[in-house]
């Protein structure tokens, strides 16, 4: 990763939606669960709102009800350059909510990338010349008001290429004993990126996952972060809860598995905390 921190930065931020990266190293933290729902989450209040799966996994695509059969035209066509990324978008079930669907051909992006020129803004790229070929009210070239970047659990080539295209990340963060471990190392990549590829990139927020307000840890884990990370960490938390992990089964966000349940309650004030601060962003 060293030699991709080395480039032009990105040139700044095109105007059209804010880009969020969902982004941690570790892995079962949530990241991909908080994608698909406060997408839904946005999407449910009026917002337009596009999900970029970067996860050769493909769990994002999968909860969003995308089959394979759907996938002919996936985030590596776009990260390689052999489609422009409106070729790519899947519609979900949730009204104003698509996808870019991952496959699992992102495992040989990075070796097929590794030469490549602009290797690490690819997905920028890719972003920018949509909304520059798009036309005023093409119904068929949506205009989102956020992007939302599904990353893999690992600082790699398609992380920094989210990074790059992102004005912000968002980062969950499971509340456990090793919550932090990792962290460090996280923020220090978002640093080298802001330095050397994309000066706009800043931490929108630490979002606290399956909290479970019955144990004293996850109680005393959301007071380490907080105390750590101060006003970056949201105020909304997380739950652990039994009908966030059934959701995915049913190819459904659990708003639509359970709008009532503590967790789609939840992601609906998650959406609108980001939304308030988009506000305050834009004010400042």
């Amino acid at each position: 990763m060293s030699n991709d921190i080395h480039e032009q930065p990105a040139a700044a931020a095109q105007s059209g939606p804010r880009v969020l990266a969902l982004a941690n190293q570790k892995g079962g933290v949530g990241k991909t669960t908080t994608a698909i729902n406060l997408g839904t989450a946005l999407a449910a209040v009026g917002e337009r709102v596009l999900i970029i799966d970067l996860d050769p996994q493909g769990n994002a695509s999968t909860g969003l009800g995308i089959s394979r059969d759907d996938r002919s035209i996936s985030a590596y066509e776009i990260l390689l350059g052999d489609a422009p990324l409106g070729s790519a978008l899947a519609e979900s079930s949730i009204p104003r909510l698509d996808c870019v669907p991952s496959t699992m051909d992102l495992l040989g992006a990075e070796l097929e990338l590794a030469q490549s020129a602009r290797r690490t803004h690819r997905l920028h790229d890719a972003i920018e010349a949509y909304y520059e070929s798009r036309a005023p009210d093409d119904a068929l070239q949506p205009d989102y008001t956020y992007i939302l970047v599904d990353c893999p659990p690992s600082l790699n080539l398609l992380t920094i290429n989210a990074m790059t295209a992102a004005n912000s990340l968002l980062v969950p963060l499971q509340c456990e004993f090793f919550a932090l471990e990792g962290l460090s190392q996280l923020l220090k990549t978002v640093e080298r990126v802001k330095s050397n590829l994309n000066p706009r990139l800043s931490i929108h927020g630490i979002v606290l996952t399956m909290f479970d307000g019955r144990n004293t840890l996850s109680g005393q884990v959301a007071d380490d972060v907080r105390s750590f990370l101060g006003d970056k960490v949201y105020d909304t938390v997380i739950p652990r809860n039994v009908r966030i992990s059934e959701a995915p089964s049913h190819g459904k966000p659990v708003l639509l598995y359970d709008s009532k349940c503590s967790g789609s309650q939840a992601y609906i004030k998650l959406a609108s905390e980001i939304i308030r601060r988009e506000r305050e962003l834009r004010a400042a």
